[in-house]
């Protein structure tokens, strides 16, 4: 291929294209599925890769997504049908020991020949509700990767374009919700194929080489972007560690996370060594398909925000080059074959959020407080009256810790994830479950600081049939941590009851497969951040919205706050307040 060099406004012009591309390809996939879960919360991922696997453009849906395909390429290179492509191959992918995120994460990939030859690939990944697993939806508690379900590994799905039956056949009926699975692998197909027909369409009009060639100058400028910002930052270590709850089955038995990042230079190394050995569950974390991918998507959020940064920087392979990942074999973030690893998510959000915490003293400006770090993902599922099962799987949301400029965002997925809530008029259409209760916490106070964290949800959702319930969350004992003087956040909570009465049973962190009855009821309640800076330097006004609102109480404003309320006249006491704070600040 000739390297051409490509003027500023045709490079623009092609890099609007390649987004425009992959975020058509994400609104076909959700637009067309049938499970909420790709649906409604829009878990999935889409772009285009060239030859040597590298993202040319992926739609922004879930940061764990963004960076995970090219693993699944390289793990396909290693198990092809056939050993090679021919156009028209469709193939299915989600072995977690070649390359994949996890199994729930299925990849649809089809290659892309143009004038006969080879050129790239367009991907697409999406989280399915049931992969014939040993419980419906999530597993945690399960002793290798194969009770985690159908394993694909470069398996074609169509060869040369012909439908290969036998393996539709075999999915179809391999899974609890076949139906679900089998359309929304359909709709990956479209959305794949949507992407060859737009990538081909823009071959056509400006030329192969032009197009590469512009494609390179994309990924270098987002590479040179990012080279930059480290460059920024002064060469060290930068150390922090905490720990997760259990691994699910273990109970008090806490795993260490710790996060050494080294800058050198324009690169960053994101260093687990001496984290927790993997562990006898499903709670490991595939490396190459989702710990690689959390560091990514760290310092994307740091150095790249789009919010924040002067120029928007494209989301391809350049912004991926300067970070590498180090995780010895054998730990929970590079387990060893065949560990479980499907439950892996909430490390990679811990990770994370110790990653932000390391880097404080150099980016006072740029980090938030300790945020819930995890994630609520629970199945539900039952079986109905004419024996089919139902199965529902649901994202809840968490918090964000307070931040250097504003306080910290309530009741929404944060760090890792991005997914959307699931409408609960669309619950109650499609399968035998109620909330009950769908709120912000008032149970507990969020970090108090200059910015006060984030504030949880608390969501009831109660069960019409007897069924089986499996959770997997985090920070129910380690508290999301205050930062710059602000306090710490509050722990998680999950109960189940019945509406009909009896014992409330709080339950750990994680738990799998519960036998529950109809009209139990799963209340979760997510963490509290953090807050950022010292709670006396809080405007007093903030702290009168907040104990209006309920979320801070009249006693706290003064004793944590400094602030004397009025709650008669709804007004702060201006004088009474300046010496509360100068009191509090002599202590």
């Amino acid at each position: 291929m000739t390297k051409l060099k490509v003027d500023p406004i045709t490079l623009q012009v092609i890099r609007g294209a390649m987004e425009t591309i992959a975020e058509e390809m994400a609104h076909v996939l959700f637009r067309m599925s049938f499970s909420s879960i790709i649906r409604e919360s829009e878990d999935l991922g889409a772009g285009l890769f060239d030859k040597d696997f590298n993202t040319l453009c992926e739609s922004e849906s879930t940061p764990m997504h963004i960076g995970s395909i090219p693993g699944y390429l390289n793990g396909i290179k290693e198990s092809l049908d056939d050993g090679q492509w021919f156009d028209g191959d469709v193939v299915v992918h989600n072995h977690p020991y070649f390359g994949s995120s996890h199994t729930p994460d299925l990849a649809i990939v089809i290659p892309i020949f143009y004038q006969g030859e080879l050129v790239g690939y367009s991907a697409n990944t999406a989280h399915h509700i049931d992969i014939g697993a040993a419980t419906p939806g999530l597993i945690i508690d399960v002793p290798d990767v194969f009770a985690e379900g159908m394993l694909f590994a470069g398996t074609k799905l169509y060869r040369k374009g012909e439908r290969n039956d036998t393996m539709w056949n075999y999915i179809r009926r391999n899974s609890r919700a076949a139906r679900q699975l089998v359309d929304d692998i359909e709709a990956q197909i479209a959305s794949a194929r949507l992407g060859v027909k737009r990538f081909k369409e823009l071959l056509e009009r400006y030329g192969k080489d032009l197009v590469f060639s512009a494609c390179n100058q994309l990924m270098d400028y987002s590479e040179t972007m990012l080279r930059q910002r480290i460059s920024a930052i002064p060469n060290g270590e930068y150390r922090a560690e905490g720990w997760l709850d259990d691994d699910g089955r273990n109970r008090g038995e806490r795993l260490a996370v710790k996060v050494c990042v080294r800058v050198i230079d324009d690169r960053i190394e994101v260093d687990l060594t001496g984290s927790a050995p993997q562990t006898p569950t499903a709670y490991n974390v595939p490396f190459e398909g989702s710990t690689k991918v959390a560091a990514f998507a760290a310092f994307r959020k740091l150095l790249l925000d789009t919010a924040t940064s002067p120029t928007r920087v494209p989301s391809n392979q350049g912004s991926f080059r300067p970070i590498s990942v180090i995780a010895p074999l054998g730990t929970i973030f590079n387990p060893k074959a065949p560990a479980a690893a499907e439950a892996r998510f909430t490390q990679c959000n811990f990770m994370i959020d110790l990653i932000i915490k390391a880097m404080a003293p150099v980016l006072p400006d740029e980090i938030i407080a300790g945020s819930s770090a995890s994630i609520s993902f629970a199945s539900y599922a039952g079986v109905k009256p004419d024996g089919n099962y139902w199965v529902f799987l649901e994202v809840n949301e968490g918090a964000y810790g307070g931040r250097p400029r504003s306080d910290g965002p309530d009741s929404i997925d944060n760090l890792m994830a991005n997914t959307r809530n699931n409408p609960l008029e669309d619950l109650a259409m499609h399968i035998p479950m109620i909330c009950d209760r769908y709120e912000l916490r008032d149970d507990v106070a969020p970090g108090a600081g200059r910015f006060r964290g984030g504030i949880g949800v608390v969501k009831s959702q109660r069960i019409l049939t007897d069924g089986i319930i499996t959770h997997e969350s985090e920070r129910h004992t380690n508290v999301p941590w205050g930062i710059f003087g602000g306090k710490a956040g509050a722990v998680g909570r999950c109960d189940i009851f019945n509406v009909n009465g009896g014992e409330v049973r709080e339950m750990p962190s994680k738990f799998h497969g519960l036998a529950v009855k109809a009209n139990d009821v799963m209340a979760y309640y997510s963490p509290c951040g953090g807050g950022y800076g010292s709670p006396l330097e809080r405007d007093p006004a903030k702290v009168l919205d907040d104990v209006l609102d309920g979320f801070c109480t009249s006693q706290d404003a003064a004793d944590v706050y400094g602030v004397v309320l009025d709650l008669d006249a709804e007004t702060v006491d201006l004088i009474a307040t300046e010496k509360r704070r100068a009191v509090l600040e002599a202590r």
